[in-house]
């Protein structure tokens, strides 16, 4: 063999045949194979508790909704009779806090209480101005939104922590 001949036969190396696993043990193909069915199904897991955590966030804030709808719905019901049966505007916000107050079960005063009551009087005054043009819904807006600002919390909330009498106990 001349000497280039000898060096094209060396840059050429011959096809193996893959070596046949042996027996019990598995091809390398077959295992990546595997590897990546193991992968999907471990992505498929994270994927649904990913999707189940986020639907329960979803769910709780769609929950948290709707019972603050029904009890803004409740409560501007009754501040409505409560604003019908008075006769100037004076006597609606006077009736207005004396249904907050019934409603949260307040019976003592304090800072925090007198000034959600005070601002709380512009939502039962503007339902006594509403056939003069007040805006009742522009202002239990504003109340709700000064709450949110200065308690970091919805007004709403008030309502879940409903603490009933105890009655006293006289060792």
């Amino acid at each position: 063999m001349t000497p280039e001949l000898e060096q094209g036969t060396q840059d050429v190396a011959p096809e193996a045949a893959p070596a046949a696993p042996a027996p019990g043990v598995s091809s390398p193909a077959r295992v990546a194979f595997l590897a990546r069915l193991d992968a999907a199904k471990h992505d498929a897991g994270v994927a649904e508790t990913d999707f189940r955590r986020e639907a329960a966030a979803r769910i709780e804030q769609l929950a948290a909704a709707r019972a603050h709808a029904w009890r803004r719905a409740d409560l501007m019901a009754a501040l409505v009779a409560a604003v019908d049966a008075t006769e100037d505007a004076e006597m609606a916000v006077a009736a207005g806090q004396a249904l907050l107050r019934t409603r949260l079960g307040w019976t003592s005063d304090s800072d925090a209480r007198t000034e959600v009551l005070a601002r709380f009087a512009a939502v039962a005054l503007a339902l006594s101005e509403a056939d003069a043009g007040g805006d009742p819904q522009a202002a239990l807006a504003a109340f709700e939104d000064w709450y949110l600002e200065t308690r970091q919390s919805p007004f709403w909330y008030l309502f879940e922590h409903y603490l009933s009498d105890t009655p006293l106990v006289d060792y």
